[in-house]
């Protein structure tokens, strides 16, 4: 099987990061797995898969389900299963624990003295059991092993960042000798392992909201914070074509400028800053990357044209001996949001439903306070708002704009 893939082109799957806004990212993946194997004849088929923070967990589903029935019906009705009592648990000792912990109190003795065995959490406001026992019961570990050893997989690589040091560690989980080189970024690392629940659940551990996980004797959070969107990992891991899902609705500059012209908010409230702060440090900034792409491409396509094949042999001399990976032409299609998603989010908060209970208030609170005074642009809540009504809009948004581009994902799928 491994020798027979040699000889076409190795496909990757490129996924974002972004809280809640993963059931867009859920609600394609639906569609690419269930639907658009009756155009191809086919199931849609992926050699590499690359993941932060919700895209690790995405990427860890998708390495042991890829190919089997059913399994983009079944991603999204864990979407639907989400509910905000259940991703923030609050009950009546949280109302004065939290803001607590906020403010940085209590927070130490979370972690041992000297000489004393490290936890697996540390920190966090929130407790993520639902998310550890969704990740353990949902995902086939032992299908990603097999999967990998049999050659069907050829590369698995989620993305936290190490918090002692600031460096993205990229875990990459493949045949032998599928890492190489990573050239000379010191704040990039590659680390060959056998990809584990803990791995998945580091890259989703949004700062000060869930826990740091420990892998191994470093604590680990949400990997977005350097590399939200990783397509750098599926290049190097070798690459010919990229399937990228972004989750950030694409503007052009000037929307931008009319955008904040016309939204009015208190600049000054501290979850309107949280947004933007998480909108900086969380959301790709995959169009940058891809245009480089696009460019590098350009480049290589018109020297080969002019020069001949051996050029792009001459131009890889150095290049291989400094970052330890050839330049080629690699085919992308990129997929992002038709609307805005903290819109969406917005819309969703206005509607919700009376409070089932005391937990269930306090819970819904947290989130109706991020997104108070800032409904035109609900940033924050639209990484927090873990809820049904919006998991069902932004599920339906994935598969119709997946739907959308069925030509361009026939074409991308093509031999």
């Amino acid at each position: 099987m491994a020798d027979a893939a040699r000889d076409r082109p190795t496909i990757a799957l490129v996924l974002s990061g972004g809280g809640a806004r993963g059931a867009y990212e859920a609600g394609v993946l639906s569609w690419v797995l269930d639907d658009l194997p009756r155009r191809l004849g086919r199931p849609a088929h992926f050699d590499i898969v690359t993941g932060t923070s919700v895209g690790a967990v995405h990427a860890c589903y998708m390495a042991a389900r890829q190919g089997t029935g059913g399994a983009g019906a079944r991603l999204a009705e864990l979407w639907r299963g989400l509910t905000l009592d259940r991703v923030f648990p609050v009950g009546a000792t949280d109302v004065w624990r939290v803001p607590w912990r906020l403010i940085g109190l209590g927070a130490t003795a979370l972690l041992p003295g000297r000489g004393k065995a490290l936890p697996e959490r540390a920190g966090g406001l929130f407790d993520t059991s639902w998310l550890e026992t969704l990740v353990a019961q949902h995902v086939d570990w032992a299908a990603i092993r097999h999967n990998v050893r049999s050659g069907a997989l050829r590369a698995l690589a989620v993305t936290a960042t190490e918090i002692a040091t600031g460096r993205s560690v990229v875990f990459i989980d493949g045949e032998q000798g599928s890492t190489g080189r990573w050239g000379h970024d010191p704040y990039t690392v590659a680390r060959p392992t056998r990809i584990l629940p803990p791995h998945a659940l580091a890259s989703a551990a949004i700062p000060l909201i869930f826990p740091a996980v420990r892998v191994g004797e470093t604590f680990y959070c949400d990997g977005g914070l350097r590399m939200n969107t990783p397509l750098a990992p599926a290049l190097r891991l070798g690459a010919d074509r990229v399937l990228v899902l972004s989750l950030r609705h694409p503007r052009t500059p000037d929307e931008e400028d009319v955008r904040a012209r016309e939204v009015q908010v208190d600049f000054a409230r501290p979850a309107y800053l949280a947004g933007k702060a998480l909108n900086a440090l969380l959301l790709d900034r995959i169009a940058a990357d891809v245009e480089r792409l696009r460019l590098f491409n350009a480049i290589l396509a018109r020297g080969m044209a002019a020069y001949g094949p051996s050029f792009l042999d001459r131009i890889n001399e150095p290049i291989i001996e400094q970052r330890g990976v050839a330049y080629r032409v690699v085919r992308d299609c990129v997929l992002a949001p038709s609307r805005d998603l903290g819109e969406l989010a917005a819309e969703c908060l206005r509607h919700q439903p009376r409070s089932a209970g005391m937990r269930d208030w306090l819970s819904r609170g947290i989130v109706r306070y991020a997104g108070r005074g800032t409904l035109g642009e609900a940033d924050l809540v639209s990484y927090l708002l873990f809820d049904r009504c919006y998991a069902e809009h932004l599920l339906a948004l994935g598969r119709a704009d997946a739907a959308r581009a069925e030509d361009a994902l026939v074409d991308f799928f093509s031999p």
